[in-house]
């Protein structure tokens, strides 16, 4: 590992442990959450499979009902079926923090009951109308998966960007800062040494 470009001195040798300390803190303190990250990181990705094979098996059972329906109905209906059935709603967006991670939260306002059936009765049948429920009671898992992914999406950027810092504090600035105090340390060490041996020399000379 290359060593900075320091000058041997105590000052500088001081500063340098300093800034030691502070590197490996720092690092302590990112590689903790970075963990901590990961942890929950890993419980929102259950949490988000967990409900797509829910999801995704929901609308497997869904379009087994609509296939029915558009058996006993023209498509031309169906598809005016489909889009005048439903009733206003919003959803509202929010932030909320996981470990100083900005993520969003959403809430989907509209009440289960509150679905309309603006087409006639006497042209449908009851299937479209318990298919189109459960299409609507579906809204509101749909917009928590979404929710859940888009988590993941920033935790995993987060995580990522912790890493890198992580690994830079590890592998590059810490054994930088410690090649070079042993550099400084040396060659103070040698300076002693020199030092020394002019004293003795000196000392000797004056006794004779």
């Amino acid at each position: 590992m290359e060593r900075l470009n320091v000058n041997p001195n105590r000052m500088e040798l001081a500063e340098l442990k300093s800034k030691l300390a502070v590197a490996k803190q720092g690092h302590e303190l990112l590689k903790g959450k970075q963990d901590e990250l990961v942890h929950r990181f890993v419980e929102v990705v259950q949490q988000s499979k967990s409900l797509r094979a829910r999801l995704t098996e929901q609308f497997s059972g869904l379009y087994q009902e609509f296939a029915l329906v558009g058996a006993e109905l023209s498509p031309d209906f169906l598809e005016e079926a489909f889009m005048l059935s439903g009733s206003s709603s919003g959803i509202k967006g929010s932030e909320t923090s996981i470990m100083g991670v900005r993520v969003p939260v959403f809430d989907y306002d509209l009440p289960k009951e509150d679905i309309s059936y603006p087409y006639g009765f006497s042209y449908t049948n009851s299937q479209l109308d318990t298919s189109l429920r459960k299409c609507h009671g579906m809204m509101q898992d749909i917009i928590h998966l979404a929710e859940l992914e888009k988590t993941c999406e920033l935790l995993a950027n987060e995580i990522e960007k912790i890493r890198r810092r992580v690994n830079a504090l590890e592998f590059m600035t810490i054994p930088q800062l410690q090649e070079s105090i042993r550099y400084i340390q040396m060659k103070l060490d040698e300076n002693e040494r020199g030092n020394l041996v002019r004293l003795i020399k000196v000392k000797n000379k004056t006794k004779k």
